[in-house]
């Protein structure tokens, strides 16, 4: 037996979740088998604990896109019992049974190694969320940039991606500019690196002027929609767009001025089909750059049972920092 959170769809179209006592003949196939320890919440679990946005394929399901735990069994020359492991992506937790469960099962490929220096619960800490963070500065730096160069924004910086993204980037040397509708998440942001706060509200009309006066060096950004079409207009020249969510829409109601005259690059980030090597290089680098005691800092932690409160908070967006779910606990 193991323990899940499963959500079910009843006749009218309405989800449920709740935990249950599950039989080990219901997991899935997949050559490796991981005792889970820890989970985190995401923008996408907060969907399919809830409606399902469109993610989820069958029902009962699952949820939960990142885990990490130990190797039970596996069919895998890769992996052996005792290993520790880490899931994020590949559309777990979505189309296939996630992470929100003492037990899961999986394909040995879409497994990496914990990292030197990182324990389970840590890397649950950084997550999906941290890992596009280190991915979207990675880009960021194959673009060119460097540290002295001029501040680096980062929009929805109090969120988890944006909140790694601070960090990372502060502990590397830049000076980071914090984009928040919050302003009570000024002293959090500072603590975790960020040299100055830009309120929300300059940034979130797009302007009639295809440019703007140059102002950022680089930009992470997790909103999208109107803020991105501003950004963009006010990057240095040669200056790169890291873009990695939506939360402010999905349309870009932008000009191409910014591309034509200031070479303007717009990077699109993804973690869900991130080939093997690629995850590897960032979780190396997320054990060696991002400052852990800050990350620990923003810790909120949870148990399987906290999930359907907590998956409706993310969806108004009410969570700030990671959720750590300890679900062997």
């Amino acid at each position: 037996m193991f323990k899940a959170l499963l959500v079910e769809k009843d006749e009218a179209g309405a989800t449920h979740a709740a935990v249950r006592e599950l039989e080990d003949d219901r997991l899935p196939e997949g050559e490796v088998t991981v005792a889970v320890e820890y989970s985190t919440l995401n923008y996408k679990d907060g969907l399919c604990i809830g409606p399902g946005g469109g993610l989820v394929r069958n029902y009962p399901h699952v949820p939960g896109i990142d885990f990490a735990g130990t190797v039970e069994a596996s069919d895998d020359a890769r992996y052996k019992p005792g290993d520790k492991v880490i899931l994020t992506g590949w559309r777990v937790g979505e189309a296939y049974w996630g992470g929100y469960a003492t037990r899961a099962r999986v394909k040995a490929d879409w497994l990496v190694p914990l990292p030197e220096g990182l324990s389970t619960r840590d890397t649950m800490a950084v997550g999906t969320a941290g890992l596009t963070a280190m991915l979207a500065v990675m880009a960021l730096e194959q673009h060119g940039l460097k540290t002295g160069q001029g501040p680096v924004l980062v929009t929805g910086a109090a969120g988890g991606v944006g909140s790694v993204a601070t960090a990372i980037l502060a502990s590397q040397g830049h000076e980071v500019a914090a984009v928040t509708g919050r302003p009570e998440t000024e002293d959090y942001l500072r603590d975790l690196g960020a040299a100055s706060i830009v309120p929300r509200s300059e940034l979130n009309e797009v302007t009639k002027k295809p440019l703007e006066s140059e102002r950022w060096a680089g930009c992470v950004d997790a909103v999208g929609g109107a803020m991105l079409a501003r950004v963009l207009g006010q990057m240095n020249y040669g200056a790169s767009v890291a873009a990695v969510g939506l939360a402010g829409g999905a349309d870009l109601p932008a000009k191409v001025i910014p591309f034509l005259l200031r070479g303007v690059n717009l990077l699109g980030i993804d973690s869900v089909m991130q080939p093997y090597d690629r995850r590897v290089e960032a979780w190396e680098r997320i054990a060696r750059e991002l400052p852990m005691e800050k990350l620990r800092a923003m810790i909120r932690p949870a148990r399987l049972e906290d999930l359907p409160e907590l998956g409706a908070e993310i969806l108004k967006g009410q969570v700030r920092g990671r959720v750590v779910v300890e679900v062997a606990g």
